[in-house]
């Protein structure tokens, strides 16, 4: 018997008790390698002590003092921290409690600095189909998961969407990636031009997919032709690493990886790494100003934006990876883990691709390779594929709907930064067992 209204109603979840490193133990005794950090979140694994420490000692000397009297020391730091390590323009923060708030912060940023600039006609946003970028509404409309928004469209703002950077789906044979990648960018500027470009506000996108695709990043040269398009016509380009930032991809932020600076970033899980809920933006100087000079305020906010003990948990989160090298561990050990999962899935005949950055890696079912044909919905593989992997004490983040909202299969794999190589060996067989066993009891 439960009173909580959980995401499943049907059903029963096994209560965890404890995490250690990178594992979770339920209150039966089972123990599960976090795989996938829960949702890409829990970048130092479960009870690291310096952490658990700040947080002992931020609660100590202060829990919570709202953002409309006073700021606070660990909030302070820890913006300074993450300014000096953005990317080129950024210059300040606005702290949230997670990535869909962060996302509609952002959103309401982007408005803002249009009407502080005397441009109040920009009010489109251009979206991509298959991205994820939160579940309240203003997120939701932004993002282009058609099973995510089905049923809540009527309340949704009308937002624009264009073809995803999706190559394993949608580049042709006789192109590059390069070639592609601008093909597909150029949609950007055909949206910009039906709609009027003095009417489009900001693009928003993800540098590599996460949860409704399953990590697919940009090809080479994508997101620089998409910056030159924002830039040309005056648009702001938001780049949501909420999942892929932080580190998850080997860089601190995802979009380094590909040259490129965005007006507005919005991050969260990797950022706190679960010891407490907090996301941010980052926004630029450019933006900054036009508040300051305007009307001196974003009018925006929540109770909880600047939690003392939210930003004392990160800033110790954000330090324990700078001082053990972390970065380093997820491109070495994500080269290891992918080299591990091509090894035990690559030649299987239905692993269509394998894919993604760092410690940030996908997997897309299908039921024939050659074609790319992708399993019956009905069958909900991916469920199936999450259900063996716990029952070999493995947590894996597989989701539906990958290519259109309802057709496609994939798994995530995005374990702690701190994972092991003897880790990654128990992640590849048992991810392998329980893809194996899922397809072969289909039905």
């Amino acid at each position: 018997m439960t009173h909580i209204l959980h995401r499943q109603i049907h059903g029963t979840l096994p209560v965890a008790v404890a995490g250690r490193g990178v594992e979770l133990f339920d209150r039966d005794g089972r123990a599960y390698i976090d795989a996938s950090g829960g949702a890409a979140v829990s970048c130092l694994g479960h009870g690291h002590p310096d952490v658990i420490g700040a947080l002992h000692e931020q609660a100590d000397r202060l829990a919570y003092a709202h953002t409309g009297f006073f700021t606070s020391e660990p909030a302070e730091e820890l913006a300074d921290m993450l300014v000096a390590n953005a990317p080129t323009g950024i210059s300040h923060v606005y702290f949230v409690s997670g990535g869909s708030e962060a996302v509609e912060a952002a959103l309401k940023m982007a408005r803002q600095y249009f009407v502080e600039k005397g441009e109040p006609q920009r009010r489109a946003i251009i979206a991509r189909h298959q991205s994820y970028h939160g579940n309240t509404l203003g997120a939701l409309a932004a993002g282009g998961n058609a099973m995510r928004r089905a049923q809540f469209q009527p309340l949704l703002a009308e937002t624009q969407h264009i073809e995803p950077c999706y190559a394993y789906r949608h580049r042709r044979d006789d192109e590059s990636e390069e070639e592609y990648g601008l093909r597909v960018a150029q949609g950007l500027e055909d949206k910009i031009q039906e709609l009027g470009a003095e009417t489009v506000m900001a693009f928003i996108a993800e540098p590599v997919v996460g949860a409704t695709a399953g990590a697919v990043p940009a090809v080479p040269g994508y997101l620089k032709r998409v910056r030159e398009i924002c830039d040309r016509h005056g648009v702001l380009l938001i780049l949501d690493e909420v999942m892929c930032g932080m580190g998850r991809t080997g860089t601190l932020h995802a979009c380094t990886q590909d040259g490129v600076a965005p007006d507005l970033m919005t991050i969260a899980k990797g950022l706190g790494g679960g010891y407490q809920p907090i996301g941010a933006v980052l926004l630029s100087q450019a933006i900054f100003d036009a508040f300051a000079t305007g009307s001196g305020l974003f009018q925006h906010g929540h109770t909880y934006i600047g939690h003392p003990v939210a930003c004392a948990a990160a800033l110790a989160v954000q330090r324990v990876i700078e001082r053990d090298g972390l970065l380093e561990n997820v491109r070495t050990m994500g080269e290891r883990l992918r080299s591990l999962l091509a090894e035990r899935l690559g030649p299987h005949p239905h692993v269509g691709d394998l894919r993604g950055r760092g410690l940030f890696l996908g997997l897309e079912i299908v039921e024939d390779r050659a074609t790319k044909a992708p399993f019956d919905p009905a069958l909900k593989l991916h469920a199936r594929i999450k259900q063996a992997a716990m029952a070999r004490g493995l947590l894996v983040y597989p989701a539906g709907g990958t290519i259109d909202g309802a057709r496609g299969d994939h798994v995530l794999v995005a374990p702690p930064f701190i994972v092991e190589d003897q880790d990654l060996d128990r992640i590849a067989d048992r991810l392998g067992t329980a893809i194996d066993e899922a397809v072969a009891d289909r039905g």
